[in-house]
C-alpha cells in the first residue's frame, strides 16, 4: 500500500473538476435559455442559427418596408382621389356653363371657380409626398414623379415597383381648360372641354387603379414574409434555445454525481489512514 500518491483520490478530483465544469454549463443555459452561449457549445449549430437570425433580421425589415410602402401608397391614392372630386366638380360646372339659362356673369364665376379648382388639382400634384418624395408628379407640378420601388425580400431582386404618375393638368391633358379658365369662358368652349374633363377623370382613375394594385400586390408580400419570418424563427428557436425540461434534468443529476464526487474523495483520503494501523 503506497501513501505517496493517492490515485484513487486523484481520479475523484478529475471526475469533480469535470462534473463542475458541467454544472456551471447548465447553469449558464438555465439562465440565459439559450443552448448554445458561445460557439464551443456547438460550432455548426451556432454557424447555422445566426444565418437563420440574419435571415429573420432581414425578413422582418422588409416587412417594415412593405408597411412603409403601403402607407406611401395610400397618401397618393386620398390625393388623387381629392382630385377626382375636383374634376367631378369641374364637370358639373362646364354643364352648368354650357346652358343658356346661364348668364354671363354667371358664366364669368363659373370660370373663375373652375380656374381656382384646377391650381388647387395641380396644388396636390406638388404637396403631395412622403418624406420629401413626390408621389403624384414632379416638385414643379407639370412633370411625372420617379418611378416607385420598394424591396421587399432578402435579396437585392425581391422589388415591387409602382409606374411613375402624371397626376396634374398637363399629365390629365387639361392644359387647354386651365388656358380657358384663366381667361374666357364661352358656352361653346364649355360644351367642348367636357370630354377633356371626362378623359381626365378615366386617366385620373387608372392612375388610382394602378396604386391599388401595387398596394395589394405589397400587403400580400407582406403577409408572406410575416408568415416566413415566424417559421424561420422557431427553426432558430429548435437550434439555439434551450430545453428547460431536459437541462433542469440534466442540472440535477449534474448536482447529484457531484455529491457522489465529494464523498469519494473523503472516502479515498480515508482510506489513507489504514496505513497507520500498520504502524500500530
Amino acid at each position: 500500500m503506497r501513501i505517496m500518491t493517492n490515485v484513487s483520490s486523484l481520479t475523484a478530483q478529475e471526475s469533480a473538476v469535470n462534473t463542475n465544469k458541467n454544472i456551471t454549463s447548465s447553469l449558464e443555459k438555465l439562465s440565459s435559455g439559450l443552448r448554445i452561449n458561445k460557439a464551443s457549445d456547438d460550432a455548426s449549430g451556432l454557424a447555422i442559427a445566426d444565418k437563420l437570425r440574419t435571415q429573420v433580421t432581414s425578413l422582418n425589415q422588409s416587412v417594415d418596408n412593405g408597411n412603409s410602402a403601403v402607407a406611401m401608397l395610400q397618401i397618393a391614392d386620398k390625393a388623387m382621389a381629392e382630385q377626382s372630386n375636383i374634376l367631378d366638380t369641374v364637370k358639373a360646372k362646364l354643364i352648368q356653363a354650357s346652358t343658356d339659362t346661364t348668364s354671363t356673369e354667371g358664366r364669368e364665376a363659373i370660370r373663375q371657380d373652375i380656374s381656382k379648382l384646377l391650381n388647387q388639382l395641380d396644388n396636390i400634384a406638388k404637396q403631395t409626398n412622403y418624406n420629401g418624395r413626390q408621389l403624384i408628379s414632379a416638385a414643379n407640378g407639370t412633370a411625372a414623379s420617379s418611378n416607385h420601388v420598394f424591396q421587399l425580400g432578402e435579396k437585392s431582386g425581391n422589388v415591387i415597383s409602382a409606374a411613375s404618375i402624371t397626376a396634374n393638368t398637363t399629365g390629365l391633358a387639361m392644359t387647354t381648360l386651365k388656358g380657358l379658365a384663366a381667361n374666357a369662358l364661352t358656352l361653346s368652349a364649355a360644351a367642348n372641354q367636357q370630354s377633356k374633363v371626362d378623359a381626365a377623370i378615366t386617366k385620373l382613375n387608372g392612375h388610382r387603379s394602378t396604386i391599388g394594385s401595387t398596394q395589394n400586390q405589397v400587403e400580400s408580400a407582406v403577409r408572406n414574409l410575416m408568415t416566413a419570418s415566424t417559421n424561420i424563427s422557431a427553426a432558430e428557436s429548435v437550434i439555439r434555445d434551450v430545453d428547460y425540461a431536459a437541462e433542469s434534468a440534466n442540472f440535477n443529476k449534474q448536482n447529484i454525481i457531484s455529491q457522489a464526487g465529494s464523498y469519494a474523495i473523503s472516502q479515498a483520503n480515508a482510506a489513507q489512514q489504514n496505513v497507520l494501523r500498520l504502524l500500530q
